[in-house]
């Protein structure tokens, strides 16, 4: 498919490809924000605002000035820096293999602990528990009772906490959750906060995660860790062959 000319510059074309370039290096906030027809629109402008100003630049020899000189020699430098790391690290593989054996190695530290799903009511004074549950016992649905009567901010779900993990809570609280028979809701629990009515809806033992849950995870750490040892190493070599002095007296 031929590149759509999206505005014309003296004789210089501002194409779609030019855009879709601009707008990959852009942060994701920005990112967002020319998803757009007029977010596209205004970058369009700005666009063809760094060409005039290109044109401006190069009619009046700005390029001939010592200060731009300068700057060029310095993106350069910074450009070759970033494109020399870019082909000492483009080499740097990890298998699925290597993914395989690093996580048989370390298969305890993907251990996922026990996880609860529930719900649950809170109340500042043990006559009011009383009564809330009292009102379930009589048929008041358990989520109706938490949006009527608890103070956590969790009465606008239900009382519905979501899954958590082992240890995420207080040890009244999770001593219940995770004895508690399922679906069945709890007799007053009383900790720092208040008194809880508590209904676990799910639970689930401690396991360990599998290869393909945490593969992601670990070749993410292993690429970084390759690449900061070949980066490394090179580094180390590097001084061998350049004289290199360092001051530290002078960060004083």
């Amino acid at each position: 498919m031929d590149n759509i000319v999206l505005a014309k510059v003296g004789d210089v074309e501002v194409t779609k490809d030019d855009m879709i370039r601009i707008m990959r290096n852009l942060p994701q906030q920005q990112q967002q924000q020319v998803a757009g027809v007029e977010g596209r629109k205004q970058l369009l402008e700005e666009m063809v605002a760094g060409e005039l100003l290109y044109l401006k630049g190069a009619s009046e020899s700005f390029d001939q000035d010592e200060k731009y000189l300068e700057l060029v020699a310095e993106a350069k430098k910074t450009i070759l820096q970033q494109y020399t790391m870019q082909k000492l690290l483009e080499d740097v593989q990890v298998t699925d293999e290597d993914v395989e054996t690093y996580y048989e190695a370390n298969k305890a530290s993907y251990k996922a602990g026990a996880t609860a799903k529930a719900s649950h009511i809170l109340v500042n004074e043990e006559e009011e528990i009383n009564m809330v549950k009292s009102k379930i016992e009589g048929g008041l649905d358990f989520a109706e009772a938490a949006g009527k009567y608890s103070t956590c901010p969790s009465k606008e779900r239900g009382g519905d906490l979501g899954s958590f993990e082992k240890g995420r809570m207080v040890p009244e609280f999770e001593e219940v959750a995770f004895t508690q028979e399922i679906g069945v809701v709890s007799e007053p629990v009383k900790t720092q906060f208040g008194y809880h009515l508590i209904l676990v809806e799910e639970r689930s033992e401690e396991s360990t995660k599998s290869l393909e849950e945490v593969a992601p995870q670990i070749r993410q750490e292993m690429t970084y860790q390759k690449q900061t040892d070949v980066y490394r190493a090179e580094v180390d070599k590097l001084k061998g062959q350049y004289p290199v002095e360092i001051f530290e007296d002078q960060l004083q």
